[in-house]
């Protein structure tokens, strides 16, 4: 093993630096040429994967607006995480059908279930827009004005493309802080349904025991389908709607993978900080220690909620597991950051950064004090931006009530439907009022009326322990009370006399003028007026705020560019991105030695007979059967469970394919190493680990254990 390492750092070396970076970025479609790739490892014409017409490999690749998935077929199939999917089997459970914990097989395509309030986005092409924003930036402006008019540019170019074509959707995107700017045009498909989904046992087997962790046995996959309408127009659900028949499609590879094996995932990661300054990383972490605080108190109060009732268990089951995610993700974060010494990492960083920048007159003048500037500038940052964030909270569909995040949300929509579309905030746009509308209809699935009455209780009476300028104004008299008793007949009160528990109503809401809604006197719709009165300062003083920020940061970042002869990849926000590297295994702590796969015996090595390590008994059949068909690893002797790799990934890219050198899907991200998370905002190459469920574990589960059969072929892998 030691050899082999050896003999990869030697092959480095021989190859050059750029396979380096290449190893160690998420790099956009355009800058693979310039990444070497063939000398990586890729056997295959890197030209062909992003065509401008749409048949690159990279077209095959879809975005869930958080997730990530990829067309297997000609039919519209694409395949996921199980994790991505789980909204949608949540909204579509029941205590009669709980398709969470069961599973679901749809044995025909009238079978398979809509999953409302899913889309997918297909990129069409993307081009440099960078001197069209530029253009509305006049010298003199001050940080607002420069925000809106950036804002008011980028809604001009998004409003003309989307002209083309009634599911055409297109978005502007910065990257290095604002030094370019790109338009990303998409195929926006809005019906998307359920096909198979893996029982809990298996599609989570481990649960959050096992999330992030490494050795790992989960079959965390599910497979989706897109539908069109017949003349291949992206519209919403109808039972006239037929499979839509990608451009691109993946192929699958039975051949597996081993250790030392070259792999590239392609996918939408969706936040990284790795060109944050020290004073950023330092704000970024006070700010993980107050959520992480605030996520376990939210999963106590929810898990205590669905002990004595399944239907409250299955409303919040998509909120509970989110939470568990972000929590574990920032313990590893946190952990991460004081093991590896980070701050004094960074300030290392920044001591070369300014011995560069002082080196060069020229460099003096432009770069020089941009460091000791965002210093200070953040620190101002921080006091403004703390009271924002726990306000905003409260009306949030995640951290809050869900009456109370409805009636803001009809109330800012009200509001902004006044406003020429241009001018309105772009959640509020009208190109997104079927996403609000459903978003209204789609809310009675993922809450309890009850407990989310218990739940406003709860939070308002956390609120005692707020600093004063902390607690919204709008409730500031009923929190200076310090009384539960207070604040349980002020909460009683507005349940009872709310008409919002009705979606129906909620929706005929939202084409009400600002004074019908006012004169209605609905006591959640009234809190969440004043609620947002002093939102929308908070945001207006936010906006010139990171306008602000956003100004120093392209400074910082132009010269990063400039210091690493642009051989810098961008950090992630959510567009479509390459990252490549090898299936290695790792080693966490002295004396620990992980391997790169796990296999189906140790599937079964950690069965307890209860969730979150239950074996389903056919699997053991099949294992005891040696029932493997044509998917056991013969090094292996086993069917191959997950396997590990250097790519950089991050939150977004779960679902998206791990790729071999050809080109042919191996398997399929799911996650990170508790290790790794850190690589958000510092890659540490020793620990930088991705983990994939293997493709043949897929495969297996579908046709040996769900029987089926009817999908693989549908790939193109007829049985033998």
């Amino acid at each position: 093993m030691k050899f082999f390492y050896k003999w990869m750092f030697l092959w480095f070396v021989v190859f050059g630096i750029i396979a380096v970076h290449a190893d160690e970025g998420m790099w956009l479609p355009h800058q693979m040429k310039d990444l070497n790739l063939e000398k990586s490892g890729l056997r295959m014409d890197p030209a062909d994967l992003y065509k401008t017409d749409g048949t690159g490999l990279m077209s095959a690749i879809v975005s869930f607006g958080g997730g990530t998935g990829e067309f297997v077929s000609p039919q519209g199939l694409i395949l996921t995480n199980h994790h991505v999917a789980f909204r949608a089997l949540q909204r579509a459970s029941d205590p009669q059908h709980d398709y969470i914990t069961d599973g679901f097989l749809a044995q025909t395509s009238a079978e398979e279930i809509p999953a409302p309030g899913y889309h997918i986005d297909v990129l069409l092409e993307y081009r440099d827009v960078t001197k069209d924003i530029a253009a509305a930036v006049r010298e003199g402006m001050d940080p607002l004005q420069r925000y809106d008019a950036i804002d008011k540019a980028k809604k001009k170019l998004v409003g003309k493309t989307e002209k083309k074509g009634t599911d055409i959707r297109a978005e502007v995107k910065d990257m290095y802080q604002g030094n370019k700017y790109y338009l990303f045009i998409y195929k926006r498909i809005n019906d998307i349904r359920i096909v198979y989904a893996p029982p809990r046992d298996l599609g989570n087997f481990g649960g959050e025991i096992d999330n992030w962790m490494w050795p790992r046995h989960t079959a965390d996959f599910s497979f989706l389908r897109a539908y069109v309408s017949k003349d291949n127009r992206g519209v919403g659900y109808s039972t006239n709607n037929v499979p839509y028949h990608p451009q691109s499609v993946l192929k699958i590879s039975l051949d597996g993978v081993k250790e030392g094996d070259f792999t590239f995932v392609m996918g939408y990661p969706a936040r990284t900080y790795r060109n944050f300054t020290l004073s950023e990383l330092e704000y970024d972490l006070k700010d993980m220690k107050e959520r992480l605080i605030n996520y376990s108190d939210l999963i106590s109060f929810f898990e205590d909620a669905g002990k004595n009732s399944k239907a409250v268990e299955i409303k919040y089951a998509s909120k509970v597991k989110g939470l568990n995610n972000s929590k574990k993700n920032r313990q590893g974060k946190l952990e991460g950051f004081a093991k590896h010494g980070m701050l004094k990492r960074k300030a290392l960083t920044e001591k070369q950064f300014q011995e560069w920048a002082d080196a060069d007159p020229v460099r003096v003048k432009k770069y020089g004090g941009i460091l000791e500037r965002i210093g200070k500038f953040m620190q101002d940052y921080d006091k403004q931006t703390s009271r924002e964030q726990k306000l905003s909270a409260l009306v949030s569909p995640y951290l809050g009530p869900a009456l109370l995040w409805q009636a803001h949300l009809i109330y800012r929509t009200v509001e902004e439907r006044q406003k020429p579309d241009l001018k309105r905030e772009e959640d509020y746009q009208e190109r997104n009022m079927p996403e609000i509308r459903q978003r209204v209809e789609l809310a009675e699935r993922g809450y309890d009326l009850n407990t989310d009455r218990a739940f406003m209780k709860y939070l308002l009476v956390k609120m005692f322990d707020y600093p004063q300028e902390q607690v919204p104004d709008a409730l500031k008299d009923i929190i200076a009370q310090k009384s539960e008793t207070a604040v349980s007949d002020f909460v009683d009160g507005l349940y009872e006399k709310t008409i919002l528990a009705d979606p129906q109503r909620r929706l005929q809401l939202l084409n009400m003028k600002p004074k019908e809604l006012n004169k209605l006197h609905d006591p959640f719709i009234d809190l969440a007026g004043r609620i947002e009165s002093q939102l929308k300062t908070m945001r207006e003083q936010g906006k010139a705020l990171d306008q602000q920020r956003s100004d120093l940061r392209k400074i910082y970042l132009e010269a990063l560019l400039e210091q690493k002869n642009s051989l810098l990849a961008p950090d992630a926000n959510s567009t479509l991105r390459f990252t490549c590297g090898t299936v290695a295994g790792y080693s966490p702590a002295d004396g620990i030695w992980y391997e790169p796969q796990t296999t189906l015996n140790g599937v079964l090595e950690k069965d307890t007979g209860t969730f979150p390590f239950r074996v389903p008994e056919k699997i053991k059949e099949l294992e005891k059967a040696r029932d493997f068909g044509r998917y056991a690893d013969s090094r292996l002797n086993d069917i191959p469970a997950c396997f590990l790799n250097t790519t950089n990934v991050t939150g977004g890219n779960s679902g998206s394919p791990t790729l071999n050198a050809k080109g042919e899907q191996v398997g399929i991200i799911f996650d990170m190493t508790y290790e790794s998370v850190i690589g958000d905002y510092y890659i540490i190459p020793k620990l930088q680990r991705t983990i994939s469920v293997d493709i043949r574990y897929v495969l297996f589960v579908t046709e040996k254990f769900s029987g089926a059969a009817r999908l693989l072929e549908e790939m193109g892998l007829q049985g033998k």
